[in-house]
């Protein structure tokens, strides 16, 4: 179906697909690190309930290595503010994606005479791509 584009069209049709494949990865990785920072907020909301002199470890790596309730706390809550900024970066980078696609198959829906186009309404997501 490419091969009776012209040429510029099908250059958008690829940009698309391209656009597609990065909405995909970052939607991917906005939901890896909400999984996390939902974990780090669930540790630091149970770690309310320790008592300080509690004995305790944390994971690094194969180890586990002994902290202190403050440590603990302190780390967590470095580690939720660090999660809350990459989650809010990738949900912005992922609307400017999704705006970016959008405008791109507005733009070669209009090149293509307004017929659906070849992507149709599947949109970042939805089938296709390789």
């Amino acid at each position: 179906m490419q091969g009776n584009l012209p040429p510029e069209a099908q250059d958008k049709l690829e940009t698309l697909q391209d656009l597609q494949e990065t909405a995909q990865e970052v939607a991917e990785q906005k939901q890896g690190a909400q999984t996390t920072l939902t974990e780090a907020e669930n540790a630091l909301e149970a770690l309310e309930d320790v008592d300080d002199g509690t004995q305790m470890y944390r994971e690094i790596g194969e180890l586990l290595i002994e902290t202190d309730h403050d440590d603990a706390t302190e780390q967590l809550e470095e580690k939720v503010d660090s999660l809350e900024v990459r989650v809010e970066q990738l949900d912005k980078q992922e609307t400017k994606v999704q705006d970016k696609f959008e405008s791109l198959q507005d733009e070669l829906q209009e090149m293509l005479g307004g017929a659906g186009g070849p992507q149709g309404p599947a949109g970042p997501g939805g089938a296709g791509g390789a």
